[in-house]
């Protein structure tokens, strides 16, 4: 080695490296409950319908409540969970995951003649199965989904 080399060798080591600056923890997701009309009910619900952690969005299950057939019922809860998805800040866009809970499993193929596009050009994974017993209430269909904000 040269003597050059080695003076700038010494000339590194011996160099003041200045200390990364620390890095700040991130701080910690929080759990925020999205009303819709943005106030809180007065008495305690039963279960939230919207819920962020971080950027992550929860919807409750979404059913359709009246005399119909599954497209119609689809439709219904399908614009039920959109409405929740924009009240959050997020869009169908945004969904990851989505669930289906038919009342029979004759209904697929109407379902997702409604269910197919709402979604966008990507849509989520899926589960769909027919629930035993049926879904609560006079609804044929009911979904849930999480997506990010």
């Amino acid at each position: 080695m040269t003597r050059s080399r080695r003076a700038f060798g010494a000339a590194l080591a011996g160099a003041a490296v200045p200390m990364a600056a620390k890095a700040q923890p991130a701080a910690a997701p929080q759990k925020k409950v999205h009303y819709r009309g943005g106030k809180k009910p007065a008495k305690t619900p039963l279960f939230s319908g919207a819920v962020s952690y971080g950027n992550l969005l929860f919807i409750a299950g979404k059913g359709a409540h009246f005399e119909g057939d599954i497209k119609a019922h689809t439709k219904h809860v399908l614009d039920e969970v959109q409405k929740e998805l924009e009240n959050a800040g997020s869009s169908m866009e945004k969904v990851l995951k989505c669930n289906v809970y038919l009342n029979d499993l004759k209904d697929y193929d109407g379902m997702n003649e409604v269910f197919r596009g709402r979604f966008g050009a990507e849509p989520p994974v899926r589960t769909t199965i027919a629930a035993a017993g049926g879904v609560p209430g006079k609804s044929l269909v009911e979904i849930d989904v999480i997506a990010y904000i």
